[in-house]
């Protein structure tokens, strides 16, 4: 039997409802009570098997649905090992790989391989499948033999499944199954050639821009694809936007859940806090896709996360080697790191800035990223419940530092960028993964 105390916290749950003082016992990875400050106090534990939590938040451990791990086939760019690490440090216990890997994650034996223990994860490793064979956009994959196999859903990722009937072929498969198709909203047939927002900023630049309409255009045709589903096949197909950054496909999504439809999407945090202004003089760490927007857009996103119309924050936690970065901003690979500066971000943007409750940080960041996924037994501090945990002094003014980041890759915008709230301590299934 082995046991783990957290003490001296501030339990803040946002399933239960709880935010008070509280004690956790964990024995044998699972929470085994969560009691009054001091209940415990006859319980000797090493100092290994205790977390002083005093003046901290103890949350439930953070879930990223939208990470790129990039393991089989470009570990010099980031290992499940150490993309885990950095997820540690950044308080979550379970993350979502994506599978535009090399090969395309879109087997069984792919889907086997990556979430293996032997690949040395240091937390959850869960797997989206690729929609499609190779992520080609032509064949749905075998939605029933990889959902056996562990898929929580599917997608094509940075590759927007573009024909209607593939698409539509996907979401009925899916909901017969039970879990989304997680899509990247970007008709490509627009953005040939692009490499930022459409703007001021890229006509300055000279760079050719992604109109917003590329994103909006393909969230409204899948939107009409579930409403044809629902009422040809009654079915119920879950569509789950990933990384939403502009206003008109906020729009569309808040009016598709206004009428019944079950839509969820996804938020990150360079989104919410940064904008196109960001690319300076051709920096490639702000390259991403979608790119930083406008002004507008960025308060757009902030507006649907305070309204509840985004549903939770992910990462899209996507590492490039240095020398991928070091060239010009049009041949540079899209994508920045993101684990370890979320919850930094989004207690400075969205708590403090904007007002968004502290137990509506942590719900963007658990509860409701475990609900969009299915995941029944996370995203909760109850007992029972799988012990995966988090512990972070909420007030904490930090900088961050890109050399000191656990991921391989240093590709972050946010070098030196001031942060509210670090994390003091993870645990994963009743195991402490990471002290700060």
């Amino acid at each position: 039997m082995s046991e783990l105390l957290i003490a001296g916290g501030r339990v803040v749950d946002p399933a239960s409802g709880v935010d008070a003082p509280r004690d956790v016992l964990v024995r044998d990875g699972k929470i085994a009570a969560i009691e009054e400050p001091g209940a415990f106090a006859d319980i000797k534990l090493p100092e290994g098997l205790q977390i002083d939590a005093a003046g901290c938040i103890v949350s439930p451990g953070f879930i990223d649905v939208h990470v790129h791990l990039r393991e089989p086939g470009q570990t010099h760019k980031e290992t499940i090992a150490t993309g885990t690490a950095a997820a540690a440090a950044g308080g979550f216990t379970t993350v979502v790989a994506m599978p535009n890997t090399t090969p395309v994650n879109d087997s069984v034996a792919g889907l086997e391989w990556m979430t293996d223990a032997a690949r040395g994860a240091a937390v959850h490793l869960l797997a989206m499948p690729a929609a499609t064979l190779g992520s080609m956009g032509e064949r749905v994959t075998d939605f029933a033999t990889l959902v056996k196999a562990g898929a929580v859903g599917f997608t094509d990722d940075g590759k927007p499944v573009l024909e209607d009937d593939i698409m539509r072929a996907a979401l009925v498969a899916a909901a017969r199954l039970g879990v989304p198709i997680s899509q990247h909203a970007e008709d490509t047939r627009l953005t040939g050639g692009c490499s930022m927002n459409a703007g001021p900023v890229a006509f300055r630049l000279g760079l050719r821009g992604m109109t917003v309409e590329a994103e909006s255009r393909i969230v409204k045709r899948d939107i009409r694809l579930l409403e044809e589903i629902e009422r040809a096949d009654g079915l119920r197909p879950h569509l789950h936007v990933q990384h939403v950054s502009t206003a008109a496909a906020l729009r569309a999504i808040k009016a598709a859940k206004a009428r019944g439809l079950h839509v969820t999407c996804e938020a990150a945090p360079h989104h919410f806090t940064l904008t196109d202004e960001r690319v300076g003089d051709y920096d490639t760490n702000a390259k991403m896709n979608p790119p930083l927007r406008c002004e507008a857009d960025r308060r757009a996103v902030i507006a649907a996360l305070l309204d509840g119309t985004v549903d939770c924050i992910a990462t899209d936690h996507a590492p490039h080697a240095s020398h991928e970065k070091e060239v010009e901003f049009e041949r540079a690979p899209n994508g920045i790191t993101g684990l370890e500066t979320a919850l930094g971000l989004g207690l400075r943007v969205l708590h403090k800035e904007n007002a968004l409750p502290l137990s509506r940080v942590i719900e963007l960041m658990s509860t409701r990223p475990a609900a969009a996924i299915g995941l029944k037994d996370r995203g909760v501090l109850r007992v029972g419940a799988i012990d995966d945990v988090t512990v972070f002094d909420a007030g904490a003014e930090w900088r961050f530092r890109a050399r000191e980041s656990r991921s391989m890759s240093k590709n972050t915008p946010f070098d030196g960028a001031a942060m509210l709230g670090r994390v003091k301590a993870t645990v994963c299934a009743g195991k402490v993964v990471y002290r700060g």
